[in-house]
Order: structure tokens, then sequence, then C-alpha cells
């Protein structure tokens, strides 16, 4: 697990991603930090535990299991709870972070 114990620039460390990436960032106690470089969609799944998004640059949609969708744009967050399903999308490319547990299947069960 990568650990980061200076000042980081979140965007820097995405700057030349262009396709798929999540990778954590920090460890904080039993929790991550990660980034994650989307464009296109993640399959629907879901987690033991919340997860927190954050968006840092596009637009990142969240649908929910219940047909619901949340769309978050620079500088705003959603908490998905625990044991909802969901998946992640974008139509450009998103740069998201992501504070969850640092046990969690970021794959998730479909």
């Amino acid at each position: 697990m990568k650990h980061l114990p200076q000042k980081v620039n979140l965007l820097e460390l995405v700057s030349g991603i262009t396709d798929y990436n999540n990778f954590v960032v920090s460890e904080i106690n039993d929790h991550v930090l990660r980034i994650a470089v989307i464009d296109g969609e993640f399959h629907w799944h879901e987690h033991e535990t919340d997860e927190y998004f954050m968006v840092l640059e596009g637009e990142l949609f969240i649908d929910l299991e219940n047909e619901k969708s949340i769309s978050l744009l620079p500088g705003e967050g959603y908490n998905v709870p625990a044991h909802t399903k969901h998946r992640t999308r974008s139509n450009i490319r998103t740069v998201n972070i992501c504070f969850e547990k640092n046990d969690n299947d970021i794959k998730g069960t479909p």
C-alpha cells in the first residue's frame, strides 16, 4: 500500500493518467484515501462499509439501486452507505477521491 507522509498535490498525481486507475494515496488509521480516474462506467456492486466520494475534476455520476442517480461536480461529495448497490460512471475524464475502510474490496460484490 502506498503511503505519502508529505504534502501532495492530488491532481498532479493523476495528471498523465487517461485510462481507468484507482489507487491508495494515504492510509489514515484503519481507512484509506484513494484517488481514481474514470472515463466510462464501473460495474454495479456493493460494499460492507460506507464509501465517501468527492470530485476533484470532471463530473461523477453515482447510480444507486433505487434508480436514483447523484451527479457530483468538483468540490462536491456524497456518502454511499454500506450494503447499497451502486456504480460510478462519467461521460468525460473525471478524477475523484474516495475515503473508505482499508480492507474494503474495491471491486465490490456484483
